[in-house]
């Protein structure tokens, strides 16, 4: 099994490597779009392997999907092939990647052995809290929640904050978005023309909306949450956006919306830390939300992760609307 499971391993990294070497390669930039989405893929599945389905999952989301849309929706505001480099000019950055790469292979042989089980994330006694008596503190299974949206919420919240800091740092750069009626077909024929893509896509929107909320209501007991919710809400928009056209998916959900709900689900999170300190526990303290612990820990969590999914599929869908809307606005 033990040899299974390595040859496993070295058969992704070798993917993974031979991945990275063919983007780096490439002028053709759809091409490496395509690979790029391929090495997140092999990537969630080194994640899987090593106990990481969250982390997997949110690759899997993000890397594979709207990551290559968007870098998909950048290409088509430029040339489709990358300009040759003199050798001269790319000999420094070769030096730097040799340079960089040698210490970091270096530093490498001060880590402990793979899959030890005295290594430091083992043995510190953090890990025993998290693992144990998250259970009794927070009383759900998924771990990974309990540390994301209780313990380490403040640090989620952080987080949350760079991901609207950054969709708005993106949309300021693009301009103003296109308005439904500003807005006409980038090209000569619409995927909607396309009877089987119509009814298909169709057909899956609900299917798609659906596994969001079953994600985002399901992240205290298995694989999932606001973040991965909200990049699922956001795909399916997206791909109503590709399929019928923008100036409907704008129809669907505004811009305008879009920008007040982004704000809504940062505001949601702030707000609930601003009700636990005025109930007289610290910020973002569930416990004191509900006459039990457990409880007040289950609804601040659920709180915590609906603003999350909130603000991701906003921004993600408005920054899809941006690039959209700049190479088909009038």
């Amino acid at each position: 099994m033990t040899t299974t499971f390595t040859l496993i391993n070295v058969s992704l990294l070798a993917i993974l490597m031979a991945t990275a070497v063919t983007i780096t390669r490439l002028r053709a930039l759809y091409e490496a779009t395509m690979l790029a989405a391929l090495f997140s893929l092999v990537t969630a599945c080194l994640f899987v392997l090593l106990d990481a389905v969250d982390v997997a999952f949110t690759e899997a989301a993000v890397g594979v999907g709207i990551s290559t849309v968007l870098l998909l929706g950048v290409l088509a505001l430029t040339r489709s092939r990358e300009s040759v480099t003199p050798r001269l000019r790319r000999l420094p950055g070769a030096v730097a990647v040799l340079l960089v790469g040698g210490t970091l292979g270096y530093a490498s042989l001060d880590l402990p052995e793979f899959g030890a089980a005295d290594t430091p994330v083992q043995r510190h006694p953090v890990t025993e809290v998290y693992l144990h008596q998250s259970q009794e503190d927070i009383g759900i299974p998924n771990t990974v929640t309990s540390v994301l949206a209780s313990y380490r919420a403040l640090d989620t919240l952080g987080e949350l904050v760079v991901v609207f800091t950054a969709g708005l740092a993106v949309l300021s750069l693009l301009g103003p978005l296109a308005g439904p009626e500003r807005t006409r077909p980038a090209a000569d024929f619409h995927l909607a023309d396309y009877r089987v893509i119509r009814v298909v896509s169709g057909a899956l929107m609900p299917f798609i909306l659906l596994f969001a909320l079953y994600v985002l209501f399901h992240g205290e007991y298995g694989p999932g949450g606001g973040f991965q919710a909200g990049v699922i809400f956001a795909s399916g928009f997206v791909l109503y956006g590709l399929v019928f056209g923008l100036d409907r998916a704008q129809r669907v959900v505004p811009s305008a919306a879009l920008w007040i709900l982004g704000a809504v689900g940062l505001l949601l999170f702030l707000g609930l830390g601003v009700t636990t300190m005025l109930l007289g526990g610290s910020f973002l303290d569930y416990d004191v939300l509900a006459g039990h612990p457990e409880t007040g820990q289950h609804a601040g969590i659920l709180v915590v992760e609906a603003g999350i999914g909130i603000t991701v599929a906003s921004v993600m869908t408005t920054v899809f609307f941006g690039f959209a809307g700049r190479g088909v606005s009038r």
